[in-house]
């Protein structure tokens, strides 16, 4: 017997003092990161289903000098969202609900012009297509954390506004908040009683009674933990949070509490827990699996894992399982100093072995990389085939720098013609190519990725006349946002309305611009003018902003030896006529000639034609159907009358300009539309912009009414009678 217990004894010794070492190394990595009187920092191990590593250090409230201990409670943002998918798995191996489920079946007002099925599993990987709430509130310039009280409804209320997607569901990933927003709801619609008591018979039959999702900020919460941060000049201040959001982060709970849970998922294939194996494995059915059950599934420091960070305010955390290892590890922290995902990667490498993975390296030394370009030549603006990633690269200080979009720019290393490495890291590189009749082609090479492609954006100063064309009023009713885009001699600006700050937008192309790290492309119709601009910023895509049209006029215009204009002058009895002028330089009348009938007539533009003569905008009615009506003249160029047509029905239509096309001619005006043509009876009307298409003699092609006017130009309510 003796023989045997001995053995075991030295083996459970040599473990033993194998856990100390590793702790020893654990705590100087975790120590290292805060003091005593820091805001605070949790860090956990579970190994083989025992809690073997528990850490607790700081302050959980700088006012009162709580330190952190095993009943605080702190909230650990996106890594909630697994707890949110639980509860939607939960009621789908129950038989409630299927993962492929339309949401609307749930939720009927969400995206009703959305053909395609937005399935459930569609929201738990992010391949919906929706939203983010976050950066839609950022548009509007008014960010979540502002709203006070703002919650799950409020969003809701936000995305039933929207019309459009970021893409098809299905159809690419982009990780969105408003997914795990709308999953609460489905669970509430499904279960029969509000998510926050739903999750919290779930936390208590996996034991965990310290966790739950916050109900209200106001709401007293035992033992929370409160977040901080210094903003880098070493004062602490305390974060606020002031929503009652919950299901895409927001759940407060202990350290302990996560532990134990990481044992369970630890023992789950022990228990024939179905619902807690079935979570840490790919979504059935699903396009991608490198996303699953509010859990990621791709590789970490070389090793299969599944992990999941969080941040919110100043809260962090990571929580990273590796399966094969049965290793887990938890951090979760309030101080914003502290990267809860660095911590969780050095604690890994104590305790895993460095695993080399094999790459593929590119032969540099062999690679054709064409003649040698000048700086001036690859220095500029490049972007991804679907213009998703923008690079630019720059001189600064005699140094060549290299920069992703809006952030920090790094500096690179000239290695032989063409090719460059990071300062910070010579394993990545770039080279720039060139082929012939080509752009420059920029490849970035990262240590085991495949290469990145970026093309330069080819770019062609505008001129005024061509800024112009972009200038205007854009509105967007998904968000209730317009912003005005406006010139400034060679350059255009671009302010929010209602707002003073305005900012310079950089022109990559004549349709690609960048303003503030947003993306906006610009639309035109088929007679190249601009009709709306879609705008991208991080976690939304092409949120469309309609150009409101400008009814401007052109009374004059020049001609060789001066200018031809239209005006109105009262004609005898009440009414009024058109009167066209062509004048010297010095404004000395050559001609004149008259136009209308025997009650009112008005022009507001004339343009130049092809064939030398003018073609003049207005309204009348002295002739056509109702009340007023578009008015168009044709003359030559001594202003002798070709044509003349009218185009209109019983209420008001005026025309305000026009542009001549290969064919006719567009006429641009205001329609009038009301419920009724009895003039005794109190209508309600409104007035929308409204295009004719004519050909060279005034017969009527089509039209098409447009946006509504909202504010009428002053012209309407003077000559309305």
């Amino acid at each position: 017997m003796k023989k045997i217990i001995t053995p075991i004894l030295i083996l459970l010794s040599f473990i033993s003092i194998a856990q100390t070492i590793a702790t020893d190394k654990i705590d100087a990595i975790v120590s290292s990161k805060i003091e005593a009187n820091d805001p605070s920092l949790f860090v956990g191990v579970v190994k083989d289903g025992v809690i073997v590593y528990e850490y607790y250090n700081g302050l959980t409230s700088l006012q009162h000098q709580v330190k952190a201990t095993k009943t605080s409670r702190s909230n650990i943002a996106s890594v909630a969202k697994q707890f949110t998918a639980l509860c939607i798995l939960q009621l789908s191996i129950e038989g409630s609900l299927s993962l492929e489920d339309d949401i609307r079946t749930y939720l009927p007002n969400l995206y009703k012009n959305i053909k395609e099925p937005i399935k459930i599993r569609h929201l738990i990987n992010h391949t919906s297509g929706i939203r983010d709430y976050p950066d839609l509130m950022g548009v509007q310039r008014n960010p979540w954390w502002r709203r006070v009280g703002i919650d799950n409804d409020d969003v809701i209320e936000l995305l039933e506004k929207q019309e459009d997607l970021n893409f098809a569901p299905g159809s690419d990933y982009t990780y969105s908040n408003s997914n795990y927003t709308l999953l609460t709801k489905i669970v509430e619609k499904v279960s029969g009683i509000n998510f926050h008591d739903y999750s919290k018979q779930l936390f208590e039959r996996l034991g965990m009674k310290n966790t739950s999702f916050l109900k209200n900020y106001m709401a007293v919460m035992p033992n929370q933990v409160l977040p901080y941060s210094d903003w880098g000049d070493g004062v602490w201040q305390q974060f606020p949070m002031l929503t009652n959001l919950y299901g895409d982060g927001f759940l407060y709970t202990t350290l302990k509490d996560q532990l134990i849970y990481e044992q369970a998922v630890q023992n789950a294939q022990k228990t024939n827990n179905q619902l807690l194996i079935q979570s840490q494995l790919p979504i059935p059915n699903s396009e991608i699996t490198s996303y699953g059950f509010g859990l990621e599934l791709t590789n970490r420091l070389n090793y299969k894992a599944v992990h999941h960070s969080g941040g919110t305010g100043s809260y962090s955390a990571e929580m990273v399982r590796y399966p094969e290892e049965r290793l887990s590890i938890f951090v979760m922290s309030s101080n914003s100093n502290v990267w809860s995902g660095g911590i969780a990667d050095e604690v890994a490498n104590v305790l895993l072995p460095k695993k080399e993975v094999e790459i593929t390296q590119t032969d540099f030394e062999n690679l054709t990389l064409g003649d040698p370009l000048s700086l001036e030549a690859f220095t500029g603006t490049y972007a991804t085939a679907d213009e998703n990633i923008i690079i630019t690269i720059f001189e600064e200080d005699g140094k060549i720098k290299y920069q992703r979009g809006n952030n920090n720019p790094f500096i690179l290393i000239k290695e032989k013609e063409n090719l460059y490495t990071f300062e910070e890291s010579s394993d990545a590189k770039i080279t720039f190519t060139r082929t012939t009749g080509q752009p420059i082609d920029l490849t970035l090479y990262l240590p085991g990725a495949a290469p990145r492609h970026h093309t330069k954006l080819i770019n062609k100063s505008l001129n005024s006349y061509e800024l112009d064309a972009y200038t205007g009023h854009y509105e967007n009713t998904e968000l209730d946002v317009a912003f005005e885009i406006f010139r400034k001699n060679d350059a255009l600006f671009i302010k929010q309305t209602g707002r003073k700050q305005t900012s310079e937008i950089t022109q990559l192309t004549p349709s690609f611009f960048l303003v503030s790290g947003y993306k906006l492309k610009v639309q035109k119709d088929a007679f190249n003018r601009v009709r709306e601009i879609l705008l991208t910023t991080n976690r939304v895509a092409n949120i469309k902003f309609v150009k409101k049209t400008s009814l401007e006029f052109q009374p004059i215009i020049p001609t060789d030896n001066g200018s031809i204009q239209v005006t109105t002058i009262a004609s005898k009895g009440k009414g009024s006529n058109i009167l066209l002028t062509k004048n010297y330089e010095n404004g000395n009348e050559i001609w004149f000639k008259q136009y209308g009938g025997s009650s009112y007539d008005k022009a507001n533009s004339i343009i130049d034609t092809k064939d030398g003569g003018y073609l003049l905008v207005g309204f009348t009615s002295s002739y056509g159907n109702g009340n007023y009506d578009v008015y168009v003249i044709k003359v030559d160029a001594k202003g002798k009358e070709q044509w003349s047509a009218t185009y209109g029905d019983f209420y008001n239509e005026y025309g305000n300009f026009a542009e001549e096309t290969e064919t006719g001619y567009i006429i641009k005006g205001t329609k009038q539309e009301c419920k009724s043509n009895n003039l005794a009876l109190k209508n309600n009307c409104k007035t929308n912009v409204w295009e004719i298409t004519i050909d060279k003699k005034g017969n009527q092609l089509s039209d098409s009414v447009q946006e509504e006017i909202i504010e009428k130009p002053a012209y309407q309510k003077e000559w309305h009678r």
